[in-house]
């Protein structure tokens, strides 16, 4: 993590990632999903204090790279705002299941084992 990178409430900004997978034959909507994404949908990730956000694909494996706080405050405010509700609507046929949830985990996180800033 560095230290120099804060919130706007001056709390610093941890990296997350975590991994999904898709659904076979689905990459090209997903792709295409992800290069016309809403302007509300980026507008409310902003909101609740999410940046730096990158997706990498690989087949049908997903590795979902942010920045935030804390990622389950962030979270948490997105769960039931009326354009992150649609946009799961749209996403969720695209989403092979959770596979390897640990206890309390809403995605299966990767923990962060080294950092070159």
């Amino acid at each position: 993590m560095n230290p120099k990178i804060e919130s706007a409430d001056r709390k610093p900004l941890k990296r997350y990632a975590f991994i999904l997978r898709l659904n076979p034959g689905v990459s090209e909507a997903y792709e295409k999903a992800h290069r016309e994404v809403w302007p509300e949908m980026l507008a409310l990730l902003k909101s609740v204090g999410i940046s730096e956000y990158s997706i990498y694909r690989r087949d049908k494996l997903l590795i979902l790279a942010l920045r935030c706080a804390d990622f389950e405050a962030s979270w948490s405010q997105l769960d039931n705002h009326p354009v992150n509700l649609r946009w799961q609507k749209a996403m969720a046929p695209l989403f092979a299941p959770h596979e390897g949830l640990r206890p309390g985990e809403r995605f299966p996180m990767m923990e962060e084992v080294f950092y070159l800033p």
